[in-house]
């Protein structure tokens, strides 16, 4: 993963680069999905986090929680509050106080689509849809198994996790909320949350 290390340090260019209209539509990354999915991610304004493994990971998020002051973080999915109290990682498993004090969520996710630099969540999980776009900041926590090449390979990977109970909702996450509606002025977070942050947990073999 010493290539997706590389490319966390260069910083996103302040304007997307000018798309060549002679590609191919559905043009397919390079075999490496991991360095190519963190820099499409970073180029939407997204926070990522790589992580060598699990405990990584704890250490990623407690420092992240220390750093940004982070005091009231959401978490109501059962196997990541499991993993979270078995670290000494304090969270909110409940939604008591919610709209007041909610200021991160942690949140797991469907699939991550390298091409576009997008997280694909649905509404199966406990967190729902209001974990994703409340909080001022929405965590996610993924595997590097979980890459997918395109679009289609994410929502294919949702048709055979479901089957039948296909989820009520499936949405693509592109970077934080923004929009620039008011005299072009670009503001984070009008619609949700101002930050996204990737945990992305390396459990490919080596």
């Amino acid at each position: 993963m010493r290539r997706v290390r590389e490319a966390l340090a260069k910083s996103a260019p302040f304007l997307p680069p000018t798309p060549d209209f002679t590609s191919p539509l559905h043009q397919r990354p390079s075999d490496d999905l991991s360095v190519e999915f963190a820099k499409a991610f970073i180029a939407n304004s997204g926070l990522f986090v790589y992580c060598e493994n699990e405990e990584d990971f704890f250490d990623q998020l407690f420092a992240l929680k220390r750093e940004q002051n982070i005091e009231h973080l959401y978490v109501w999915e059962s196997n990541v509050q499991k993993i979270l109290y078995h670290a000494g990682i304090d969270f909110i498993a409940g939604d008591e106080d919610f709209v007041q004090k909610a200021q991160a969520s942690l949140t797991t996710c469907e699939a991550l689509i390298t091409r576009t630099g997008s997280i694909l969540v649905s509404s199966a999980n406990a967190g729902g849809r209001r974990l994703g776009i409340y909080p001022e900041t929405h965590m996610v926590v993924a595997k590097a198994s979980q890459l997918v090449p395109d679009i289609r390979d994410g929502l294919q990977k949702v048709r055979d996790k479901y089957k039948e109970n296909f989820p009520s909702m499936v949405s693509l996450v592109s970077g934080p909320s923004r929009t620039a509606d008011i005299e072009k002025t670009l503001v984070m977070g009008a619609h949700g949350p101002k930050q996204l942050v990737l945990f992305l947990i390396d459990d490919l073999p080596h």
